[in-house]
């Protein structure tokens, strides 16, 4: 086996990347791809944007390796969802973005159930899942073809399966946590009980091949975008914890093979499955980290993200930072929260305000931090980041100094594809495991706390009042 291409299909573009096994990353490639804001709350794409990115990436990233490839990897964006005919793969509706908030009045509709929801998925009653916007769909869009995440849909124009991966499919509402399959019960409850659901694959199974990058090529390696870069960073043992400072911010700890329910605010997902077996993961979300800082630029507070470290002061002086800029996700799960800065006097200055933005997308990881550690019943030791604001030392940082745990920067740009592509050579390669696959890797720099332990409970109880006035204040909105 020479090389995997692994592509990346996100929210705001796909990245391919050809991986080899001696030499790395080879080749990257990268297209843009651009949702569509609508009022009310929707977000959409055009589902033949996102195949092109795939296509064209991926042919691109071949092209400039300029050498055979072994299989294909493909992670996805998650809970984006959209309706299609499974006879020609034309689609019938655009793709219903994760972020899209539309159907909130089915969550609505199903509060009654919320409970035995969670217990049964791991997972919160919110349109940011599968379920509610496949709903939300079939009620106001078509009742034709069928409704699918995307990557059903990817994958089935690449080989004519149709299929979808352990780790996605948990991320739906329609799957028994405890046997990582369908529950008929929990699609009846949504109004989807006579909906063809695709076969549930593991993410070390070649599901088909396919010839859209020449030669037939065997497809592998599927995966959700946030488990993929879990798999990257080599949090494969109980405990091990990273986050993704992208658009937002996710943290995931892996759980074992044990499906924990979060008493935390928290949701649960299978981390991947392989090997033949099915470990787990908590994980919490930040919805603003990269977009708030675009905030920041956009109001000229900052002329570029690059920007950051040099625009933020030393101090915040007492200025504190609730960044809730699209609503508060977990534990609070308030999308009406708003943002708000507090602690400002006639001597704040731009500087202030950057950082104390910072520190409270710092802060919010923070607190998923200590939320983890009380599902898996002890603390986390270190933190390990990835996504492009780990260029700046000023976050990473506070992150360090809010959190009281070090951190480790992944030296890696690209931690969702080279976690598909690992998965993707262990189908490839049976007898290799899952941590070989993955190898080692030392982190780009080291983020130790400087910040005493007292200082930073002050902190977090100064932010943590701060936070909930926004989300007393959006739930009375």
């Amino acid at each position: 086996m020479t090389a995997v291409l692994a592509i990346d299909q996100g929210t705001s573009g796909t990245k391919a990347l050809v991986v080899d096994d001696d030499e790395g990353t080879v080749a990257v490639a990268e297209e843009t791809v651009r949702p569509t804001y609508l009022t009310g709350g929707g977000v959409e794409q055009d589902p033949y944007e996102l195949l092109d990115s795939v296509l064209g990436a991926g042919r691109r990233a071949l092209s400039a390796a300029g050498r055979p490839v072994a299989g294909v990897a493909l992670a996805n964006q998650g809970e984006t969802v959209l309706a299609w005919d499974p006879a020609t793969g034309r689609p019938l509706t655009p793709a219903i973005v994760w972020q899209d908030r539309r159907a909130e009045t089915i969550c609505r509709e199903l509060a009654d159930d919320a409970q035995d929801i969670a217990r049964r998925t791991g997972l919160v009653l919110d349109p940011y899942f599968s379920a509610p916007k496949m709903a939300w769909l079939r009620r106001n869009l078509t009742r034709d073809g069928v409704v699918t995440t995307t990557d059903t849909w990817l994958v089935h124009h690449l080989t004519g399966e149709f299929v979808t991966d352990a780790a996605t499919a948990s991320r739906s509402l329609l799957l028994d946590l405890d046997t990582a399959a369908w529950d008929p019960e929990l699609a009846d409850l949504f109004g989807l009980g006579a909906e063809r659901l695709p076969r549930i694959a593991a993410c070390d199974e070649i599901v088909g091949t396919t010839r859209a990058f020449g030669r037939e090529t065997p497809v592998a390696g599927l995966v959700v975008d946030q488990q993929a870069a879990l798999v990257a960073e080599g949090c494969l043992e109980q405990g091990t914890a990273k986050c993704t400072y992208g658009t937002g911010a996710f943290l995931l700890a892996n759980t074992g093979l044990n499906p924990v329910r979060s008493s935390a605010g928290l949701t649960t997902s299978v981390a991947w499955q392989a090997a033949g077996q099915t470990p787990y993961c908590v994980d919490g979300q930040v919805y603003t980290a990269a977009s708030a800082v675009r905030w920041l630029q956009d109001l000229g507070l900052l002329h570029s993200a690059s920007d950051l470290d040099r625009s933020a002061a030393a101090d915040s002086e007492g200025v504190l930072c609730v960044p809730a800029l699209a609503g508060l996700a977990a534990p609070w799960w308030d999308p009406e929260a708003t943002a708000s800065f507090t602690g400002m006097t006639l001597a704040t200055r731009r500087g202030h305000l950057v950082l104390a933005v910072l520190q409270g997308i710092a802060a919010q990881v923070a607190e998923l931090g200590a939320r983890v550690a009380h599902d898996l019943g002890r603390p986390l030791t270190r933190l390990r980041a990835d996504g492009g604001l780990t260029r700046s030392a000023a976050l990473m940082q506070a992150q360090a100094d809010i959190a009281q745990i070090p951190v480790d920067v992944y030296p890696h740009a690209h931690a969702t594809a080279l976690g598909a592509a690992a998965l993707a050579r262990c189908a490839l390669d049976p007898t290799l495991g899952l941590k070989e696959a993955v190898g080692d890797w030392q982190p780009a720099a080291v983020h130790e706390p400087r910040w005493s332990k007292d200082r930073a409970e002050e902190f977090r109880a100064r932010w943590a009042k701060a936070a909930a006035a926004r989300v007393t204040e959006g739930a009375h909105s």
